[in-house]
C-alpha cells in the first residue's frame, strides 16, 4: 500500500511515468464472488426477465418512435432472401485476402434475424415468424459461426473450418448471443412451428461455443501471460448473455456465468491503473464499453448482488472516452483506431449512473442529443442495443447540464497526454511502445486540431485485409512511423517491437503549459545512427500554439535527416519557413520552422488496393496528404523548434 501510494505521489507531483502498463492479477471479480455466491446470487433460467416480451410490455418501457423504427426494420429484412454463405466464399478470404465479400453475407444473416425477432417481439402478430425460422435454421446449418480470417486457431488452420475442432470468434460469440436472444424473446412461438428449432440451437450453441471454451489455453483473449485486448469483454458479453438466456440447467448456468466472469478478469488485469484503452476510443466501445455489457448483465441477473462499480480502475475505464473525445465525432485516434465515430449515448449514460460519474452522464446525454438512439438489431453488441431501446425514455427526461469538455488529461498507464486552449487549439500526444494492441509504429506521435477540424492527423488504419495482421503488417504505408509526426533519420523508421519505446517520459501540466516529454532514442533501428533523441511537445495557452521541441545527437552526420507532418488540410509550401494549412471548414493554421535549415515538400499517401480504399472517403473525402521538412545541413548534432499556430 505505501509503494502504491509513493507512486501516486510521483505521478501527481513530478509527473513521472515510472511504468507502462503491465499485467496485474486485481481478478477484482472472482476475488469478491466465489462460485457458490455466484449461484446463490443468480436469478433462476426462466425467472430473469430483463427485455419486455410481449407488445403491452414494449409499449411501457420503449419509446414509441423507437418501436415503430424496429418493426419497420423486421419489415425490410422480411423482403430479403437469407444471404448465401458458401464454402467458396469462405475460401475468398484465402484466396484473395478479402474479408468484406464472406462479412456482408453472415453479418447480413445476423442482423436480418435480430431485426426480425425483435419486430416480433415488439408487434406480436406472428408474421415475421416464418423469416425468422429460416434465418435460424440457416444459421444452425453453418459449420462455423465466425469469420475465415479468425480461423488459424483451428488445427487445420485458414481454409475451410473443422467440424472437429471448433473455435470461438468473436463473431461467432455475437451469433451465439442472437440465438440465445432469439429464444428469450420467441421460444414459445418457435416451438409452436417445431420444438426442434430450440434444441436446435441449443446444440449448436453447446458444441459451437459452450463446448470449444473448454480448452480456453488456445485462445489469445484467454491468455494469462499477456495483455488481452477487445476480444476479450467483447466476447465475454456475449458468452454471458448466452448462457443466462440459454442454459437452462441452473448448475451449468452458474458454472459458466463464473468462468466467463474470470475471463473478464483477464482483460481488467491487463488495464492500467489509470483505465485507458491503448488500442483507441472507436476499440473502447468493443472494450470498456463491453466490459460494462458484461457488469451491467451481472447486476441485473443477480438483483444487484454483483456489483463491482465502485472500483477505481472501472471508474477510470468509463471515464477514458471522454478524456479522448476532441469535438463532434472526431475523437483521438492513435493507432488502428478510427478518427470519426458517433459514440453511443444511450450506453454512454448508463454507464456514468452505473459508475456515479455526472461527467460520463452528461457526455452520455451529448452524445444521444448529437447522434441519436443507437437500437434495434442492425449492428454487434445487440444486447447493449437493447438495453438502449430501454432507456430512451430515462434519458430524455433526464434534464442534465450540459457536457464540459476535458481541458488536460494525462493517462501515466498509457502514456497519452491530452490539452485543449480557449483560441480552439487541441493537441493530443502519446509515448508508449510498438507491441500495443492494434499498434502503429508510431511512438511520440501527436496531433493538432483547431476548432474541431483536424489539421496535424494519425491518418489511421486502411482496411482490414489477410495483410493487416499478419507479418506484412508493417508493409502497410498506414503502419509505419515514416507516416506519422516522427523525424525520419538516415532514411530509417521505427521498427515494430516493445524495446522500441519511449523512456524518461514526463508529463507537466503548469500554468498554461501541458507538456509532454520523452527520449525517443530506443524507437530508433541502430542502422539510424541515434545516440540520443529527446521530443517535447507542449501546448502553451498563454501564447496560443503548440511547441513541437527537439534535442538530438547522432554518431556521425546523416546521409539524410527529415520530419514528417500529416494532414488532410489544404497545404501551401511556396513560402519558405511557413506551411500554411487551411481546414474543410477555411480556419487556417501555419506551422513555422527554420528556413535556412529546411525545405519542404508533399506526396499523397496510395489509396489503391484493398487496404488502402477506406482512405477516399475515411476524412470526409479529403486525402490524406504528407509534408516532409528536409534537413539541408543535416548536422550530427542538434536543436530545433515547431510551431504550429492559428493564423
Amino acid at each position: 500500500m505505501k509503494i502504491r501510494l509513493l507512486r501516486l505521489v510521483l505521478l501527481l507531483t513530478a509527473g513521472y511515468l515510472p511504468a507502462l502498463a503491465q499485467l496485474t492479477p486485481r481478478n477484482i471479480l472472482l476475488s469478491k464472488y466465489d462460485l457458490e455466491a455466484v449461484e446463490a446470487s443468480l436469478k433462476g433460467p426462466g425467472e430473469w426477465h430483463p427485455y419486455p416480451q410481449t407488445r403491452q410490455e414494449w409499449e411501457k418501457q420503449g419509446d414509441p418512435a423507437s418501436l415503430d423504427s424496429i418493426v419497420a426494420a423486421g419489415e425490410a429484412a422480411m423482403q430479403q432472401p437469407v444471404p448465401a454463405v458458401s464454402a467458396a466464399l469462405l475460401l475468398d478470404f484465402v484466396r484473395s485476402g478479402d474479408r468484406t465479400r464472406h462479412a456482408g453475407a453472415s453479418f447480413g444473416r445476423r442482423n436480418n434475424l435480430m431485426n426480425l425477432v425483435l419486430a416480433e417481439s415488439v408487434e406480436g402478430k406472428g408474421r415475421f415468424m416464418d423469416a425468422i425460422v429460416d434465418y435460424v435454421w440457416a444459421i444452425c446449418e453453418e459449420t462455423y459461426w465466425g469469420v475465415p480470417a479468425h480461423l488459424s486457431v483451428q488445427k487445420a488452420k485458414n481454409g475451410l473450418p473443422d467440424t472437429e475442432d471448433p473455435t470461438v470468434d468473436l463473431f461467432g460469440a455475437e451469433t451465439a448471443a442472437v440465438l440465445a436472444l432469439t429464444d428469450y424473446f420467441l421460444g414459445e412461438k418457435l416451438d409452436q412451428v417445431s420444438p426442434l428449432l430450440r434444441r436446435r440451437m441449443y446444440v449448436e450453441t453447446n458444441n459451437k461455443i459452450f463446448n470449444a471454451l473448454e480448452k480456453p489455453d488456445r485462445y489469445s483473449w484467454l491468455s494469462k501471460k499477456n495483455q488481452v485486448n477487445n476480444w476479450n469483454p467483447w466476447i465475454v458479453s456475449n458468452l454471458v448473455t448466452t448462457a443466462l438466456l440459454l442454459e437452462k440447467d441452473a448448475k451449468k448456468r452458474a458454472g459458466y456465468v463464473y468462468q466467463y466472469m474470470g475471463f473478464l478478469d483477464l482483460y481488467l488485469n491487463s488495464l492500467g491503473e489509470d483505465g485507458g484503452c491503448d488500442e483507441g476510443p472507436s476499440y473502447w466501445f468493443a472494450a470498456g464499453a463491453s466490459a460494462y455489457d458484461v457488469l451491467e448483465l451481472l447486476e441485473s441477473a443477480t438483483s444487484g448482488k454483483v456489483n463491482v462499480y465502485d472500483h477505481a480502475l472501472i471508474r477510470n475505464m468509463a471515464a477514458y472516452v471522454y478524456k479522448v473525445h476532441i469535438a463532434g465525432d472526431y475523437f483521438v485516434n492513435f493507432a488502428d483506431a478510427d478518427p470519426k465515430l458517433k459514440p453511443d449515448g444511450l450506453m454512454l449514460y448508463r454507464f456514468g449512473k452505473a459508475v456515479d460519474d455526472p461527467a460520463l452522464q452528461r457526455f452520455g446525454g451529448w452524445a444521444y442529443r448529437q447522434f441519436g438512439a443507437m437500437v434495434g438489431g442492425t449492428g454487434f453488441h445487440r444486447p447493449r442495443r437493447i438495453n438502449n431501446l430501454l432507456s430512451v425514455k430515462t434519458l430524455q427526461t433526464a434534464n442534465l447540464p450540459d457536457f464540459t469538455p476535458v481541458r488536460d488529461a494525462w493517462l501515466p498507464d498509457i502514456e497519452v497526454m491530452t490539452a485543449r486552449a480557449g483560441n480552439g487549439l487541441y493537441l493530443a500526444s502519446h509515448a508508449g511502445h510498438n507491441a500495443e494492441s492494434h499498434n502503429h509504429n508510431d511512438v511520440g506521435d501527436f496531433i493538432v486540431y483547431a476548432d474541431g477540424e483536424p489539421v496535424i492527423i494519425d491518418a489511421g488504419r486502411g482496411n482490414y485485409t489477410a495483410r493487416t495482421f499478419s507479418s506484412q503488417r508493417y508493409n502497410l504505408w498506414f503502419t509505419q512511423s515514416q507516416y506519422h509526426n516522427l523525424p525520419i533519420v538516415n532514411g530509417n523508421g521505427q521498427p515494430a517491437g516493445k524495446n522500441a519505446r519511449a523512456k524518461d517520459v514526463k508529463y507537466n501540466l503548469s500554468g498554461n503549459r501541458s507538456t509532454l516529454a520523452m527520449d525517443l532514442t530506443p524507437a530508433f533501428v541502430p542502422e539510424a545512427g541515434v545516440v540520443s533523441w529527446k521530443r517535447q511537445v507542449t501546448l502553451d495557452r498563454a501564447k496560443g500554439h503548440v511547441e513541437v521541441d527537439e534535442d538530438y545527437a547522432l554518431k556521425q552526420q546523416p546521409d539524410s535527416l527529415q520530419q514528417v507532418f500529416m494532414t488532410v488540410c489544404e497545404a501551401d509550401i511556396r513560402e519558405p519557413g511557413k506551411i500554411v494549412l487551411t481546414t474543410s471548414g477555411k480556419k487556417r493554421v501555419q506551422v513555422t520552422y527554420d528556413a535556412k535549415r529546411w525545405s519542404a515538400a508533399t506526396d499523397f499517401p496510395s489509396t489503391e488496393g484493398m487496404e488502402y480504399s477506406s482512405f477516399k472517403t475515411k476524412w470526409d473525402g479529403r486525402p490524406v496528404q504528407r509534408i516532409i521538412l528536409r534537413s539541408k545541413t543535416r548536422p550530427a548534432k542538434g536543436k530545433h523548434r515547431f510551431v504550429i499556430s492559428k493564423l
